[in-house]
């Protein structure tokens, strides 16, 4: 049986290392040391749901309404590009503050500040974004969960076995995602730093939406 639980962990791991919203998300959260274990929390239980879903039905998903496709995709084209376009504007506030302060050391300004302008988020509203990114992510729904759920399938009567592999695999990742973050946090904390971050986050929540996009298009 411990086959199957691992042959789905490696498959989990397999689907979520890479990085996408989710884990631009949980990157940007741990490095600012905002509500790090309530994002790990919340998208390792959506991620398990999700998981389930499939184990037990999702991998039916291709044989629904077109409509619900559409929907999905463009539900997700909204929801990354307004945080696509958040993380953009921190980006370019962040580049305006590193020239302005660059400006104040050389006329040796007393009014420079020493702190880029960083947003701070409530406990509702991170929780709101962790589960945005793992719920409202048509790739989760129409690529890793159907992908997950085709492969518990084949496990037949083990298919809850490898469901949960497939979980486990989901929490270790992000679990250390968010420890390793953290730490690198850290030591690595500098104003130029946050704004590689939400660099990464904008470029790639903006060329995931223009993905979606073309996908929706294409029906």
């Amino acid at each position: 049986m411990l086959p199957v639980f691992y042959s789905g962990m490696l498959l989990s791991l397999s689907l979520v290392v890479a990085i996408g919203p989710q884990n631009a998300h949980l990157l940007r959260m741990a490095m600012t040391r905002q509500h790090v274990l309530l994002t790990v929390v919340l998208c390792t239980m959506a991620d398990a749901a999700l998981i389930f879903v499939a184990v037990y039905g999702l991998s039916e998903l291709g044989t629904l309404p077109r409509w619900i496709h559409q929907l999905l995709l463009a539900t997700g084209v909204a929801f990354l590009t307004v945080y696509g376009w958040a993380a953009a504007r921190r980006c370019v506030r962040g580049l305006q503050w590193m020239r302005h302060h660059q400006a104040c050391a050389h006329d040796d300004d007393d009014d420079c500040t020493n702190s880029a302008n960083a947003v701070r988020l409530s406990r509702r509203q991170a929780a709101a974004a962790a589960l945005g990114f793992s719920v409202l992510n048509p790739h989760a729904w129409l690529d890793t969960a159907v992908l997950i759920g085709a492969a518990a399938v084949a496990q037949g009567q083990s298919a809850p076995l490898f469901g949960w592999g497939a979980a486990t695999g989901s929490a270790l990742w992000f679990t250390l995602f968010g420890a390793l973050a953290c730490w690198l946090g850290r030591r690595l904390a500098t104003p130029s730093l946050w704004i590689w971050i939400d660099g990464l986050v904008a470029a790639t929540m903006g060329l995931l939406a223009i993905a979606l996009t073309g996908q929706l298009l294409r029906m």
